[in-house]
């Protein structure tokens, strides 16, 4: 059994633990990541890419179908799938790898075990042992896994998970999703737009976290697409046979597929990292400061998904700067910049996170919904406007709807939050994000003039829509 000596080791080489460790390497620490998988992580070969791939297609022909003078079209779902594969690089990790090594930064494949302080064992696929030691740190960025509901005969059923469902080969005829989340509205979005016929069936609302009006306009979208959606429902068992899966709900309607997909949560993936050796819990998140620190363990980081505190990527890679900057921080004696908003914190996470759920139509939102804000103790105002009323949304599709909300904390006269429900929102996100984020006063938005013909000139709709209201 050999042993090796680094400054920082990494378990995990997703797009969170590649940005710790290069932080780590800029700071001018010696780092080595494991991997057990495929470098670069699920959101690189099972979630943002592939998704982001099989729903690309249909958007792009639904855009040009809602613009006079464009006819016909239609997909070819072999290409799509080829076009999937193209950016998993067929599920090959070479080129991470490759990155990885330009980086200067190490890599061990197998799995990495924490097997006392500061100490990693990582055992690869042939049970060798190899004792990694740490000088400064470990960080531990091993991600989520999908969760499987206790639903009777579900985990039985073979059900496919979002892996599943953004690796998938071939396109099954019927395809039954149980779960009204974000995985549950893409994932019926591209499969309904490549041919399947899509049942979704959610015990709640689609996205209930967030505002009430984006689950409501998206549910429309997706019956517009020949989904059939049954919110407020539940699932009582599974069963699967050779011609395919029964899914039984509460009522007793029964509901045939040829798969089903389990889009029922997310959990962290801390069972099998050595976590017991040191007195936490395996199969729990890691709860940290906001450094990413491990209460109790000044040598110990939790980056990304697995700390429980926001799991999306992006904000994964933003907590795993913060983590890398800190690290390398405190291993050369520097000034730790951990005030809110500082160097080395992940204060966005708090009430500061952007997300796109690239659904038909697409809904973008960041900062806090009225409810949060409500819940949080904020005196608030809620102000609401229609997208298609601008011109930039008349010449970006023929009888384009769409709804932004902002919240807006009257005691400061500053944003919390903003939503927008409509197509192509996403590319409006980042200036919302600026001004949530930045805490830009009212007074100083209206000086922020949106360009015309554009769908920015919402900002104009909804600071209109506040003036008078303040009146």
């Amino acid at each position: 059994m050999s042993t090796d000596e680094y400054d920082l080791i990494v378990i995990g080489a997703g797009p969170v633990g590649e940005n710790v460790a290069d932080r780590a390497v800029q700071g001018g620490l010696s780092v080595i990541v494991i991997e057990s998988e495929l470098v670069g992580g699920e959101c690189s070969y099972w979630a943002c890419m592939p998704s982001k791939a099989l729903l690309r297609s249909g958007q792009a022909l639904r855009a040009a179908q809602h613009v006079q003078g464009v006819i016909g079209g239609e997909l070819d779902p072999t290409e799509v799938l080829a076009r999937r594969n193209s950016f998993t690089s067929d599920w090959s990790d070479d080129g991470q790898v490759k990155w990885l090594q330009s980086a200067g930064i190490d890599l061990a494949r197998g799995q990495g075990r924490i097997s006392g302080e500061r100490e990693v064992t990582v055992t690869d696929d042939d049970g060798t042992e190899r004792v990694l030691r740490a000088r400064h740190a470990v960080a531990v960025s091993t991600g989520s896994d999908a969760a499987i509901a206790p639903i009777p005969g579900l985990a039985e059923a073979a059900p496919w998970t979002s892996r599943e469902a953004t690796s998938a080969q071939e396109v099954p005829a019927s395809l039954a999703i149980i779960g009204g989340g974000v995985v549950a509205v893409e994932m019926a979005t591209a499969y309904a737009s490549l041919g399947a016929k899509v049942t979704v069936i959610s015990r709640g609302g689609l996205l209930a976290k967030m505002e009430p009006f984006a689950g409501e306009l998206v549910e429309k979208g997706l019956r517009a697409d020949g989904v059939d959606v049954r919110t407020n429902t539940g699932t009582a068992r599974v069963d699967r046979d050779d011609d395919g899966v029964t899914i039984t709900l509460d009522d007793g309607t029964e509901i045939r597929a040829a798969e089903v997909l389990a889009a029922t949560g997310r959990q962290p993936r801390s069972d099998d990292i050595g976590l017991e050796t040191i007195g936490l819990e395996p199969g729990e998140y890691i709860r940290t400061d906001d450094t990413l620190r491990v209460q109790g363990h000044d040598w110990l980081y939790a980056v990304g998904d697995v700390n429980g505190r926001v799991l999306l990527t992006h904000q994964g890679k933003y907590q795993a700067r913060a983590a890398g900057d800190v690290i390398a921080a405190r291993a050369n004696g520097d000034e730790i910049d951990d005030a809110t908003w500082g160097r080395h914190v992940a204060s966005a996470d708090a009430a500061a996170v952007p997300q796109v759920v690239f659904s038909d139509p697409e809904v973008a939102s960041v900062g806090l919904t009225a409810a949060a804000a409500q819940d949080a103790g904020h005196t608030t105002r809620v102000v609401d406007a229609e997208l298609g009323s601008t011109a930039g949304a008349s010449l970006h599709a023929d009888g384009y709807t769409g709804t932004a909300r902002m919240v807006v904390d009257t005691d400061r006269d500053v944003i919390l939050g903003v939503t927008f429900v409509g197509a192509d929102v996403s590319e409006m996100l980042q200036a919302a994000t600026f001004a949530v984020v930045g805490e830009v006063p009212i007074s100083r938005l209206w000086h922020a003039v949106p360009a015309y013909p554009t769908m920015n000139e919402i900002w104009l709709r909804l600071l209109e829509a506040y003036g008078r209201q303040s009146a």
